[in-house]
């Protein structure tokens, strides 16, 4: 787990999945999949710090994330200290709010972030360690979606802190006026511009390949993005019922 950042900064590949639904069962059967980061979504989700803390705890191999629901100092704080190797923040439209991000996730002299025993350091035990090695360890991700934010993408992504960019497209696509089409022109345009800064400047591109689409995983690994999301908890487990049931409905026909 805790060597998901040195990979990413060398810029290998990672794979994880999406968690929407508040469950830790759900959590800990990701656990054993085999993914290299889960991340808990709390910006379109019903989740709460309680529920996020206990899909953590079987966590003992992949990295947790945690997408927090607005660029909250406090919200970012929590969801470290609960647990979190890194945050995926949302409504990033300039450096100023990636400043802000990265502040909120570090320790001073580099940011922000207040000391407290919690989970994050054993409830304390680990407080001098955790402490020292915090702002190494932890991650920020920041959200891409919207065309103010693709107009300043490098002054975002070259803000010390930030170790990657994770595209919204929907949103985007709606600033841009085409709601909907990710494969727009437009939208292609922005989204080579986005790749483009993070390889200039180092930093991971991630993608969040909702449907489960065998050709759209191709794709994003053709394009080079590092750090890609597959699936969503709830459509892993729709379209796995679905499929046997399709499958039960069919033999019992022969």
């Amino acid at each position: 787990m805790k060597d998901i950042k040195r990979r990413i900064k060398k810029g290998e590949r990672v794979f994880g999945s999406w968690l929407q639904l508040p469950d830790a069962d759900i959590a800990e059967i990701y656990e054993q999949i085999g993914f290299d980061f889960l991340s808990i979504d709390m910006e379109h989700s019903e989740i709460q710090f309680s529920d996020a803390a206990g899909m953590m705890r079987g966590m003992k191999q992949t990295a947790p994330f945690i997408r927090v629901s607005c660029n909250d100092p406090l919200e970012i704080r929590k969801s470290l200290d609960i647990g979190a190797m890194g945050v995926i923040v949302p409504l990033i439209h300039s450096r100023a709010d990636a400043l802000k991000a990265v502040a909120a996730a570090k320790y001073p002299p580099e940011g922000i972030r207040g000391f407290a025993f919690c989970r994050d350091n054993a409830w304390g035990m680990e407080f001098d360690e955790c402490a020292k090695t915090a702002n190494e360890q932890t991650m920020v991700f920041v959200m891409i979606e919207s065309r103010e934010a693709v107009e300043q993408i490098d002054e975002i992504v070259s803000v010390e802190g930030v170790d990657g960019v994770f595209i919204g497209p929907y949103d985007m696509s709606g600033s841009y006026g085409v709601l909907g089409q990710a494969s727009h022109p437009v939208m292609l345009e922005a989204e080579n511009k986005i790749l483009q800064s993070c390889k200039k400047y180092g930093k991971a591109a991630g993608i969040h390949v909702v449907t489960l689409d065998r050709e759209k995983i191709k794709e994003s690994i053709q394009k080079g993005f590092t750090f890609i999301a597959i699936g969503i908890d709830a459509e892993f487990l729709y379209e796995g019922a679905k499929n046997m049931l399709d499958i039960a409905h069919k033999e019992a026909i022969k």
